[in-house]
């Protein structure tokens, strides 16, 4: 079957899809991604053929404040709902427009899109193809014990916690989701789509597209009162990595301790709010401390942390690394959240911007790491952080169990079968 991959240009979201494509390439399908020109190199030694965007804005990581200066001023809610309007809403029709030209060239069997490009119920309505979304970040989807989006809240435990969520819910929807719900709605009104009322715009995704693979498991989310039969929850996403491909740079041996800190690829430009403070926090604890900086200011800050426990580099290879670390310390990234998870690591959390409130509420809620709730933590905040997970099994016990759940299924084979049921269902008369 010819199926087509879609996702945004950011590493977040596209990586965790490419161990669900070749699986799918193995399993003898056509597969071929639409995405932004800066992952020509990847897919080519995928060996999965590009479409890339014509019409539609790359966003990437890198150039997100060169295309939106104003998005540096930005903070907390204003820059969710700034990224939610410019960054994911505005490029719907150029999405559609870009996908309708392709399918002249690859009559798709099936789209497979990021959830976060919203564009199920044009692809679904407009095309006629079975849409199965992936969803790199928690579940989105509205339902009434889930706290609203963007606050970092857990689930309400009392009167007042309810009253509080039910105000900042009104705050969330109705004002900070506002301009990317309109203009979600006025590129729908221009082909003819009538966007229900009610929900929100990120119940989009699970309203309109066949299936819905879920990143992450029950254990990492809010209890639900709905069970959604079309979210498939498959474990830790990774991207696609080749058997026996070697791993990193070796590390340093004889430390009783090995803490990792990293402050993700996007928000990582001001290394004061997370990197900086853990390595101060950290870098007399005797520990091993690995810091990937994701390319920004490595060699900098080697000189400025010459010490031999100290290892600061672009990139690490977590998947092994993990293996031997005691302590994870993150601004929150969902995909390391979860890798970090599924090899039985408890972590110290500590972001707000991004929607990392959300994940990092779902880690305390989990018992499976410490909720500095802050952007950016002081060094004794984090040591004492740090010390205490180390100091009480609790933490390393709850990660493990957590990891037996991360565990129970192969991710990417997980998620090429609910592609395959979707196109099965469709073929059954």
């Amino acid at each position: 079957m010819n199926i087509l991959f879609a996702s945004q240009a950011i590493d977040g979201h596209f990586n965790p899809m490419t161990g669900v494509a070749m699986k799918l390439k193995e399993r003898g399908h056509d597969v071929r991604w639409y995405t932004g020109p800066v992952f020509a190199g990847k897919l080519k030694d995928l060996g999965i053929p590009l479409f890339p965007f014509k019409r539609a804005i790359e966003h990437r990581a890198d150039n997100l404040f060169e295309l939106y200066p104003e998005r540096a001023r930005l903070k907390g809610p204003r820059a969710i709902g700034f990224d939610g309007e410019k960054i994911f809403a505005s490029n719907i029709s150029n999405f559609l427009e870009d996908l309708r030209e392709l399918d002249q060239e690859f009559p798709f069997d099936a789209l497979v899109v990021d959830s976060s490009m919203f564009i199920q119920r044009l692809v679904s309505h407009l095309m006629g193809r079975p849409v199965v979304s992936v969803v790199v970040i928690p579940n989105m989807e509205s339902d009434p014990l889930v706290p609203p989006l963007f606050f970092g809240f857990r689930p309400a435990r009392n009167p007042a916690d309810k009253a509080l969520q039910a105000v900042a819910g009104l705050l969330s929807d109705k004002v900070i989701l506002r301009p990317a719900d309109q203009s979600y709605r006025r590129q729908h009104s221009f082909y003819g789509q009538e966007v229900p009322k009610g929900g929100r715009l990120t119940d989009e995704t699970y309203r309109c597209s066949d299936a819905i693979i879920q990143a992450g498991t029950p254990s990492l989310d809010f209890p639900r009162r709905n069970h959604n039969p079309k979210v498939h929850y498959v474990g830790a996403l990774l991207p696609y990595r080749r058997p026996g491909a070697p791993a990193g740079e070796p590390l340093p041996q004889g430390y009783g301790n090995t803490i990792v800190v990293t402050q993700g690829t996007v928000d990582n430009a001001d290394q004061e709010k997370l990197i900086i403070p853990a390595l101060e926090g950290l870098k007399d604890m005797g520990a091993l401390v690995i810091v990937a900086t994701g390319g920004r200011g490595t060699a900098e800050l080697n000189q400025r942390y010459p010490q031999s426990n100290i290892q600061i580099r672009d990139y690490v290879d977590f998947a092994a690394v993990f293996e031997s670390t005691d302590v994870f310390v993150t601004n929150g990234g969902y995909g390391g959240v979860q890798l970090a998870l599924s090899k039985g690591v408890p972590l110290v959390v500590s972001g707000i911007n991004e929607g990392k409130s959300d994940v990092n509420a779902r880690v305390e809620h989990a018992g499976a790491g410490i909720n500095l709730r802050t952007e950016s933590p002081s060094p004794e905040k984090i040591r004492r952080a740090v010390h205490s997970i180390l100091a009480d099994p609790k933490w390393k016990n709850r990660a493990q169990q957590m990891q037996q759940d991360f565990a129970r299924q192969d991710p990417a084979e997980a998620a090429a079968r609910v592609v395959e049921s979707v196109l099965s269902s469709r073929r059954t008369p």
